[in-house]
């Protein structure tokens, strides 16, 4: 093997570590100790389109300005960006960088919401048996103790209440207060069927150490609670947190050790989705995590234009691989507003996941799925009842989380046939569409719970 052979097996092990931030005009003098300490990160995130002018002078454009401003306007979250992923943006090309494009809306490259999207895709509002929690899954729940981030990702799935009220949406946003998660507390003790829990949100990097400690001591005295997942952004976008808020990392050590001791599981899973993403930073930040035995899983989001490459994604998993992630999951974006220009087929998801499978041991190799629309669950991406590459459909089963229902799932229209995009135009060759799809795989269309089609899509088949 030469060296040009062996730099291309061996090139995730590269990890930036230039003063990168020192691009940025206001950020010129800013010492590497200042930009290591999360509470300058926290204190100078940009949080408004003012902070982008103020923070990047004559590096920006008027015209990007402008595009930016425009976006705002029409966007379903406000922004917030800390100054270690803005400083990572290369704003010599903003409108083609891929971290740009995740937490920074060009109103350019917004495209019309399909005509089946959802403000709650995956249906947690409706699987909330009580408040903060989803319950779909037998023996599984989502808690959600807040609803605020570090970042404001512009594909979030829970922007109906995430990233605050904006001037088109109002939102029910919340903070975390201990005092509003007893009923949660006390559901997960009557359902002994549950085993397992995920603290997301929001992200638990916006809970303080206390609460770290009262949400994972409360969960390990649940008898019947074995697996404990925080989820946090924060790893992937804020790493100086974990090497420098001492309280808090001790806070989830803690709840770790104490899991160990009653023989249960505690983790976390954070959120790449990008290589760029990944410096030095990152891996001295899980260099302290896994020095003290805490496991971390990653959960990444298909996007067109961000990692929709196999060597992109092939970058992005063995590098996680390298400092200790393991990749767990890839999701097919969900079907949420103003979220099309990520959204990408579901071909390209099967392409890219046979193209990554044999790329590294099998144990790091992420699991390509798709989340349905309405609340059928995480399913494996190619185990569809029937796809139809023409029309963008997808048919798709859950028996064992909604059984007997029958779940649709859409390519973005954008991506298909000139000829397909006319027949998506009109309303009527829609429902024959939905209607031909279905019948491939219930040729009985009078078995369908046409009430629930209705709910989900406004479908009258």
């Amino acid at each position: 093997m030469n060296n040009d052979e062996m730099k291309k097996i061996t090139n995730h092990r590269d990890f930036r570590d230039d003063e990168f931030w020192r691009e940025i005009p206001a950020w010129k003098d800013v010492s590497r100790e200042q930009f290591a300490d999360h509470k300058w990160q926290s204190k100078n995130s940009i949080i408004k389109l003012k902070h982008v002018k103020e923070v990047l002078g004559s590096r920006v454009s008027e015209a990007t300005i402008a595009d930016i401003e425009a976006a705002l306007k029409i966007a379903p979250m406000n922004i917030r960006i800390t100054p270690y992923v803005f400083a990572l943006i290369d704003w010599d090309d903003p409108a083609n960088d891929p971290l740009r494009r995740q937490f920074l809306p060009f109103a350019s490259q917004m495209l019309p919401n399909h005509p089946f999207y959802m403000e709650d895709s995956l249906h947690e509002d409706v699987d909330s048996p009580v408040s903060m929690l989803t319950h779909r899954y037998p023996d599984k729940v989502l808690f959600l103790p807040l609803t605020t981030c570090p970042v404001y990702c512009a594909y979030c799935t829970r922007s109906r209440i995430i990233g605050g009220s904006t001037s088109s949406i109002e939102k029910d946003t919340y903070g975390a207060n201990p005092k509003l998660w007893d009923a949660a507390f006390e559901y997960l003790r009557n359902h002994p069927e549950i085993e397992d829990v995920v603290i997301s949100g929001g992200d638990s990097y916006n809970l303080q150490a206390s609460q770290i400690r009262h949400i994972g001591e409360a969960l390990l005295d649940i008898p019947n609670i074995r697996r404990i997942r925080y989820a946090t952004k924060g790893i992937a976008i804020f790493p100086m947190k974990i090497l420098t808020d001492d309280n808090w990392v001790q806070a989830i050590v803690d709840v770790q050790k104490l899991g160990r001791e009653k023989g249960k599981a505690v983790v976390i899973h954070t959120h790449f989705s990008s290589p760029r993403e990944i410096t030095e930073w990152s891996r001295q930040a899980m260099d302290r995590l896994f020095s003290e035995g805490v496991i971390v899983r990653n959960q990444a989001v298909l996007q067109s234009d961000v990692n929709n490459d196999v060597d992109i994604m092939t970058m992005l998993t063995r590098k996680l691989g390298y400092i200790n992630i393991q990749p767990y999951y890839v999701y097919m974006h969900d079907m949420v507003p103003n979220c099309e220009r990520f959204r990408t087929t579901l071909e390209e998801g099967v392409e890219l996941e046979k193209a990554v499978r044999g790329t590294t041991a099998g144990f790091n190799t992420p699991r390509f799925v798709c989340d349905v629309p309405g609340g059928g669950g995480k399913r494996n991406i190619a185990s569809y009842e029937y796809y139809d590459r023409e029309t963008g459909i997808s048919v798709w089963r859950a028996p064992e989380v909604k059984p007997g229902e029958l779940f649709l799932y859409f390519d973005p229209i954008h991506k298909l046939a000139a000829y397909a995009q006319k027949r998506w135009a009109i309303e009527k060759e829609r429902r024959v569409m939905v209607r031909d799809a279905l019948s491939r795989v219930e040729p009985d269309l009078g078995s369908i719970k046409k009430e629930t089609l209705r709910e989900r899509f406004g479908l009258n088949i």
